[in-house]
């Protein structure tokens, strides 16, 4: 416990410099807010490691989490436009929908998003993938999904337009600990890029720790999954369609860049690194999906970590201390719920009106669902 006070007008923080972050301080600088980002290392967030898939279908989310994927899908163009006004650079946001393969018509009906999709027979299959492996005889066409180009354009996108709106930076930074007074949020304690520990004062905060959020605060029910990935240069226009495959899904840039992904390694913690299992895994994977993509040339490799939660929904909301918010744990759909959840949080902070029916999906995300397992 600390007793601190001061008489300047302190700015709100956004602890953890990520997509989440970002895209929080973003809007709350739109609406007028001084605020100031707090980072460890903006480059190992997962924004920067994802594959950018706009994909709830494809990935046969159900419940709350379909919902609160819905309502940040109608969100996202006009979230997108007003970001690359104000930076200036194009996010590569793209509605090319994804095409999930079978090997039967009663796996295909199985998947639990099939009622939102368009059944391909195996020709209509290969119209539409020319050159997709011959054990997939059926597949769900989601025209509802897209991509942005998180790795390349969203993130940079967004950095420029905090920027612009005036967003504070500091990097380098790791948050050792919350300051609070009673049950009131007052700043951080840090390790600074010099090496140094100081005090950052602040009457607001909001935790956009990602994988690292249970490191920051730990009684946040977080923890890594680690995912690596791929990248091959395949011809331009070699697939027009996000190709989503047991473990394994392919997405295709506009110049012809595929980004390829990716394991699921729940007990790697925070190993950093490449593995031969895993990178077998990945080229196990484009085979068996789509064989002519092995012969392709091979760009980069790299991995991540997933803030994922017990329920592998997000964590939302206010938190157990005054002026603390949280936005973090959204598992493998940040950059799918990035735009709803800068919007929930904006309005909570800036005490703006929820529609009932956001009032009632951010109920279902709160902290204190976890309350008796904790």
């Amino acid at each position: 416990m600390i007793n601190m006070s001061s008489s300047k007008k302190e700015p709100l923080l956004i602890i953890g410099g990520g997509l989440m972050g970002l895209a929080v301080a973003y809007e709350l600088a739109r609406h007028g807010l001084t605020v100031e980002i707090l980072s460890r290392r903006r480059s190992e967030a997962a924004g920067f490691v994802a594959a950018g898939m706009l994909a709830p279908y494809a990935e046969g989310l159900t419940g709350d989490l379909l919902k609160l994927s819905q309502l940040s899908l109608d969100l996202i163009p006009k979230w997108v436009k007003r970001i690359e006004n104000d930076s200036g650079i194009d996010c590569g946001l793209k509605k090319c929908g994804t095409i999930v393969p079978f090997s039967s018509s009663e796996e295909r009906d199985k998947h639990l998003c099939a009622p939102f999709g368009h059944k391909l027979d195996r020709t209509e299959l290969e119209n539409e993938l020319p050159g997709i492996a011959s054990k997939w005889k059926t597949a769900l066409l989601f025209n509802q999904d897209g991509q942005i180009d998180n790795r390349r354009q969203l993130m940079r996108a967004l950095e420029k337009a905090c920027v612009a709106m005036g967003v504070q930076f500091q990097e380098g930074i790791e948050v050792l600990e919350l300051l609070h007074d009673e049950k009131e949020f007052k700043g951080v304690r840090v390790l600074n890029a010099e090496g140094k520990i100081e005090k950052i004062l602040g009457e607001k905060a909001v935790l956009c720790g990602g994988a690292w959020s249970n490191q920051i605060f730990s009684s946040i029910p977080v923890f890594p999954v680690k995912g690596q990935m791929m990248s091959l240069q395949g011809p331009k226009e070699s697939l027009n369609r996000i190709l989503y495959g047991p473990g394994t899904y392919m997405v295709p840039r506009t110049d012809g860049l595929v980004v390829i992904g990716a394991t699921s390694e729940k007990n790697a913690k925070f190993q950093e690194g490449l593995t031969p299992d895993g990178q077998s895994q990945l080229h196990q994977g484009i085979h068996e999906l789509f064989p002519q993509a092995s012969q392709w040339p091979q760009m980069e490799r790299w991995w991540g970590f997933r803030p994922c939660t017990p329920d592998k929904n997000p964590l939302l909301g206010p938190y157990l201390l005054k002026g603390l918010w949280l936005a973090t744990g959204h598992y493998r759909n940040g950059v799918l719920l990035a735009a709803i959840t800068a919007e929930l949080i904006v309005k909570c902070i800036c005490k703006k009106q929820l529609s009932i029916s956001e009032s009632q999906l951010l109920e279902k995300f709160t902290w204190n669902r976890f309350a008796v397992i904790n």
